[in-house]
């Protein structure tokens, strides 16, 4: 039904805390340690591979472990927190991501590593599942955007911290450093959420039984989420032609049959299918994965395009793809102050216009201009992304029910993590197709490595400008009337 996610009052005006700035604080480490566990490890990878004698593609697995676990796990657990109680299972996930750090700082050898990111990712999915699910809870109604705007803001620093951060403690204190750093920062935030959450969140509505929770059509997405993510993941590497590329993504196609025979059977489904009738959310979900797809695009062909293309040296190149992560984080407050102010729907089209007009300045980059025109771009680029996802986050949230709110919460962190992986497996494939054999990777001349370089960027940019026009298209139609709606109660 169209109605499922709608709400006619605001249960956070029944049991808001009298401090709920600490409980906001608290919510906002946590959510910069889940972002920063997506990334802080990048820069090591270098040194697991001497450390543990392995090669690229098996330390590669520090990282996909992390964000493959995230993307599995989020939609059950955001459900499960429904029914458990979202600060009990919040609460729990820090504890599980603390202990993981711990499992990793202290791994003798990289399997256990691996192992160690797998139970972190568990963490990490509770966090980024129910964050944006407790703002909605503990939030007076005219502060949800900017409260939205706050926990984007950290999203947006821990992209930007996570690659700096991570090399000043691998320089200083060595690999094993940037897991001790999640310590304080979590034991912070368990802190200040068990004393601030108010325990009402837990008991304003009945927790059901999880005896009839729906652990098979869990399981089932889940393997299918992840049959999805490895597939996209191997294919950078072996292209979206190669057999084992073809046999996930039919693995996932047969989940994803099998899970919906599964919920439509189901009596409390995980899913119910009627929730994507609400054209708020199924729109909010399509534009996410356009949105962070062209996102991802800047993040990974970023430092191909600075170092051999305009020949930046590694240390110039972070400093300019700092520009992107810090421009959304500081916009992401007054994006959210102005959803509030004019409504979520205007500051959503505004930016989405913006990351539009953006992606098509960098499809017309050049070599001698690159470094200024890719900052200009890159500006317009994360301004959109800021000016789109708070008020989307606001208005999503703001209209769920109390007791779905996990699931919605986890829905949209959905959007995000597939839109990452498909932008960084699709971007990746666009570039490689049209910079062809005179690519970066082929040992050419410099000249000809930039005149490849060029293409690639040209293509994929026009690709990701189609792909945000879309979503503004899609804004335009999804949010029309309903977005206004929900922004007035």
């Amino acid at each position: 039904m169209a109605q499922t996610v709608h709400q006619h009052s605001h249960p956070a005006l029944h049991h808001r805390p009298a401090h709920f700035g600490y409980a906001l604080t608290g919510l906002s480490v946590g959510i910069l340690l889940s972002q920063l566990g997506t990334n802080v490890v990048g820069i090591g990878l270098p040194t697991f591979m001497r450390e543990f004698g392995a090669t690229f593609a098996e330390v590669q697995w520090v990282v996909v472990a992390y964000l493959l676990t995230v993307t599995a796990l989020i939609v059950g657990v955001g459900r499960f927190a429904d029914q458990l109680g979202k600060k009990k299972l919040y609460l729990a996930g820090l504890i599980s991501f603390l202990a993981a750090s711990v499992i990793c700082a202290l791994a003798p050898n990289l399997i256990v590593l691996i192992a160690g990111r797998g139970l972190q990712g568990l963490g990490g999915a509770i966090i980024m599942a129910l964050s944006f699910a407790l703002v909605g809870e503990i939030m007076p109604k005219d502060r949800i955007g900017l409260a939205m705007g706050v926990l984007s803001m950290m999203v947006a620093l821990g992209i930007a911290l996570g690659p700096s951060l991570g090399s000043l403690a691998l320089v200083t204190f060595g690999w094993r450093a940037m897991f001790w750093v999640n310590l304080p920062l979590g034991l912070l935030a368990y802190v200040l959420l068990s004393r601030y959450l108010p325990r009402t969140i837990d008991t304003s509505h009945s927790v059901r039984s999880l005896s009839n929770f729906d652990w098979s059509g869990t399981i089932v997405l889940s393997l299918t989420l992840l049959a999805y993510c490895v597939a996209m993941t191997l294919s950078g590497s072996h292209g979206i032609n190669h057999s084992l590329v073809l046999q996930y993504l039919a693995g996932a196609v047969l989940g994803l049959v099998l899970f919906l025979a599964i919920e439509t059977k189901a009596r409390q489904p995980l899913l119910s299918l009627g929730l994507f009738r609400d054209r708020l959310l199924s729109t909010s979900m399509m534009i996410s994965v356009l949105a962070y797809a062209v996102m991802m695009a800047t993040l990974v062909l970023g430092p191909i395009f600075l170092t051999r293309g305009v020949d930046l040296d590694t240390r110039a190149t972070g400093l300019v793809m700092t520009v992107g992560p810090l421009t959304s984080a500081m916009m992401s407050i007054p994006a959210g102050w102005m959803s509030d102010r004019i409504g979520p729907r205007l500051t959503l089209l505004g930016g989405l216009t913006l990351m539009t007009i953006g992606s098509a300045l960098m499809s017309l980059i050049t070599i001698e201009h690159g470094v200024q025109e890719y900052v200009t771009s890159i500006i317009l680029i994360s301004l959109g992304l800021a000016f789109f996802q708070t008020p989307n986050n606001t208005a999503v949230m703001s209209a769920a029910r109390s007791e779905q709110r996990g699931l919605v919460s986890a829905l949209l962190a959905l959007g995000r993590n597939l839109g990452l992986i498909t932008g960084a497996s699709l971007m990746g494939a666009i570039f490689g197709a049209a910079a062809g054999q005179t690519g970066p990777a082929s040992g050419g001349t410099a000249a000809a490595t930039q005149a490849a370089i060029a293409r690639g960027m040209e293509s994929t940019f026009r690709v990701a400008a189609a792909m945000a026009g879309c979503a503004l298209i899609l804004a335009l139609v999804g949010f029309r009337r309903r977005i206004t709606d929900h922004a007035s109660r």
